[in-house]
């Protein structure tokens, strides 16, 4: 009973990384651009202290890297929307300074003028500063991530100006690993770090967002079996104990 107990006792506590893991990409599903982490995998660990050298303890192993495949295109006919094409990702200043990306692409312009994302991360340009938006201005954002303004009060024959370029990166090449705020940084790099774009020519779909990478179906099926594995467990301990309490009857005296 008590080895039974025990094994089914550590599969709760290894599947609780897969099911955090899971409930969050659940909670995602509609969040835009969201990337979904790779799954929990079991890794063999030796278990150190008394017994034999070839006793082996399975450990749920948890990355934080994303999984770069796109999600489903959504045209929004937003100016300062744009969808992130192949491993394109923006370059953002996250909330204690430093560098790092996102592939959410619902920007706006702040009170102060400057460019940031949805969820009010400051847009970096090409030369690593804020990008500072004319007041009043039209703005629209070319596939190169080029930002041009306008002047709507200008005839319409005048060409807009060349504000600034977004800090675009390809990432096809460089494993990235998300935050606890939510951007994401270079695997195994200290927070912060840059890295060299890819072979991929940058690039964005404007008027368009991307949506979650998650598959709602296959998110749920997990979360059944994970429902299903935890049950499994409860009765073996319950079996354990019914096998237990019978032969302990079996090793009563007779009165």
């Amino acid at each position: 009973m008590d080895r039974l107990g025990f094994n089914s006792v550590a599969t709760f506590d290894e599947d609780r990384l897969a099911r955090q893991n899971i409930t969050n990409n659940v909670a995602n599903v509609s969040t835009t651009a969201f990337k979904k982490s790779y799954d929990v995998a079991l890794k063999a660990f030796k278990a150190d202290g008394d017994g034999f050298d070839s006793r082996f303890q399975p450990q749920a192993v948890y990355t934080n890297r994303v999984q770069m495949s796109p999600g489903p295109l959504i045209a929004t006919g937003r100016d300062l929307d744009i969808s992130m094409n192949h491993a394109t990702v923006l370059g953002v200043t996250a909330p204690n300074g430093e560098l790092a990306f996102t592939r959410r692409g619902d920007l706006k312009v702040n009170t102060n003028g400057t460019l940031e994302t949805g969820d009010g991360f400051i847009v970096r340009g090409q030369n690593g500063g804020p990008i500072t938006v004319p007041q009043g201005f039209k703005i629209g954002i070319a596939n190169d991530g080029s930002i041009y303004a306008s002047d709507p009060a200008q005839p319409a024959t005048t060409p807009p100006v060349l504000v600034a370029n977004l800090f675009l990166k390809d990432a096809s090449n460089t494993p990235l690993e998300r935050r606890r705020d939510g951007l994401f940084q270079v695997e195994n790099q200290a927070p912060g770090a840059d890295f060299a774009s890819g072979p991929e020519q940058v690039s964005v779909t404007s008027q368009a967002l991307e949506g979650s990478n998650v598959n709602p179906i296959d998110a749920m099926v997990k979360m059944i079996e994970q429902s299903r594995s935890f049950e499994h467990q409860i009765q073996m301990i319950k079996e354990g104990k019914s096998n237990d309490e019978s032969g302990s009857t079996m090793l009563k005296l007779p009165s």
